[in-house]
């Protein structure tokens, strides 16, 4: 008996990523403005972080550089991914335009 892994493996991440995400699996429910909005909130609040942490980092009051290292690189991935996404949806509104009606 064979067992396709692949499948099964997709199949529970998809529902880990939903359960963490508070994402339901009907795409019916998804609004993508809101969904969008949530992730840019996301990104200023990690950014402001980020931005906390140099601060203390050039006056020396840092308390722990460890972590305000950790907080500068998760706000240098996340403005990355964003950025990212801009990306993907220019080129997708301009493959859209390109689009004959």
């Amino acid at each position: 008996m064979a067992i396709n892994l692949n499948n099964n493996i997709g199949e529970v991440f998809t529902q880990e990523l939903f359960k963490n995400k508070n994402v339901s699996n009907n795409s019916n429910n998804v609004n993508f403005a809101d969904m969008l909005k949530k992730e840019l909130d996301e990104t200023n609040q990690i950014m402001q972080a980020g931005q906390e942490a140099n601060i203390e980092i050039a006056t020396g009051t840092v308390k722990d550089l460890a972590k305000a290292n950790i907080a500068i690189e998760k706000a240098d991935l996340k403005m990355q991914m964003m950025l990212e996404i801009r990306n993907k949806a220019i080129s997708a509104y301009k493959e859209l335009s390109k689009t004959q009606i």
